[in-house]
């Protein structure tokens, strides 16, 4: 069984979907957790609630993580409130989907700034810590999208595409120093977006998919827990890719 028992872990976007489960993932395998999200979340707090209610230690600290120093401010707090960070979840993330020659600057730079930025400044922050204590775990949330493209996601693929290519570049700079990068790619997950699809297009989507079924929240948390074990101790640089086949790469 994985054991995280006196780990110390934080993961962005930790209110609501993947994140939350993620979160409660992480608890239930015995981390601390600090749930970071936007600050006037109604979701975070609630998700701090679940995991005390488990036994274990929890904290909601709200911060913007595509601002730099809101970034920092999330890691130091849960710093000084811990002791340390072990490990750091790059989930939080959003899309503005729309064709290229049609996309804003706004939607672009917005999607870019939380999915990738963020995941940036966050690892920054935390790699001082966890270079110091020569332990660590750095897990970012990309997609399939990041690999294969997708057409109306020109910002959402990019931000994962470069999100991957971050955590491959990061992963070579800290391996010296008992940091591990890796990288979890989700395909088409069974949340409330994907159930707001057609009937018609949930069938075409299927055909895509060898196993035949979409992926559950559960599917990407179990991901990340293995990543942040200690029996992954020997991988990193590693795009994990959990899309029931639609990628073999």
């Amino acid at each position: 069984m994985i054991d995280l028992s006196h780990r110390v872990s934080i993961v962005t976007g930790g209110g609501r979907g993947i994140g939350r489960t993620i979160a409660l993932r992480l608890a239930e395998q015995g981390a601390t957790v600090v749930v970071n999200d936007l600050a006037g979340s109604a979701d975070a707090p609630k998700v701090v609630e679940e995991i005390e209610a488990k036994g274990r230690q929890a904290a909601f600290i709200p911060g913007d993580i595509s601002v730099a120093e809101e970034a920092s401010a999330v890691v130091e707090r849960a710093v000084s409130t811990f002791g340390k960070v072990d490990i750091l979840v790059n989930n939080a993330g959003i899309t503005r989907d729309n064709l290229a020659i049609r996309m804003s600057d706004q939607d672009w730079d917005r999607v870019l700034s939380i999915n990738l930025k963020g995941a940036f400044y966050c690892s920054r922050a935390v790699l001082r810590h966890m270079i110091r204590q020569r332990w660590g775990r750095l897990i970012s949330i990309a997609s399939i999208v990041g690999i294969v493209g997708n057409a109306g996601q020109a910002n959402y693929a990019a931000s994962k595409g470069g999100l991957i290519a971050m955590t491959k570049t990061l992963a070579q700079e800290v391996a010296s120093r008992g940091v591990t990068a890796n990288a979890v790619a989700p395909g088409f997950i069974e949340t409330e977006m994907t159930q707001k699809l057609s009937p018609n297009v949930q069938e075409g989507l299927l055909k895509r998919i060898p196993l035949g079924y979409f992926g559950s929240v559960e599917d990407v948390a179990n991901a990340v827990a293995f990543l942040a074990s200690e029996e992954a101790r020997y991988i990193t640089g590693h795009v994990l890719n959990v899309n029931g086949g639609m990628a073999m790469i």
